[in-house]
């Protein structure tokens, strides 16, 4: 693949990671409302799990196409999952005086995602 048809790929996953990071913000929003940051951390962990799946099947070579890591990893991938949010959620909750909401929130991103794609990887490494 060209480098100029990567950049679209890459652009085009990044536009579907951004919608779909946004409805999923305006889901969380409603049914969960917004005194955590739970669409950030849901995304966090989701996006973590489809992480390590992807590169577990491109470590098999056998599931998936390298051809998929631009547009799933680095495009959707990046654009779904933003620890840059959660560092902005974390740093209001502090300045809020959140101090236990805030820690929660470090901990549970850090150690879900850590975990979720673990699991990921792991599932299909086991099934090969």
């Amino acid at each position: 693949m060209s480098y100029s048809i990567t950049l679209m790929v890459v652009a085009f996953g990044g536009a579907l990671g951004a919608v779909s990071r946004f409805q999923i913000t305006n889901w969380f929003s409603v049914w969960f409302g917004t005194n955590f940051p739970y669409a950030t951390l849901a995304v966090n962990v989701g996006g973590s799990l489809v992480m390590g799946l992807l590169m577990a099947a491109l470590t098999q070579g056998s599931l998936i196409s390298p051809h998929w890591r631009p547009l799933i990893g680095v495009g959707f991938l990046g654009a779904l999952t933003t620890f840059s949010t959660f560092s902005f959620d974390t740093l209001i909750l502090f300045t809020q005086g959140e101090w236990l909401k805030a820690g929660l929130n470090i901990i549970l991103n850090v150690a879900l995602c850590l975990i979720a794609v673990a699991v990921g990887y792991f599932l299909l490494i086991k099934t090969q």
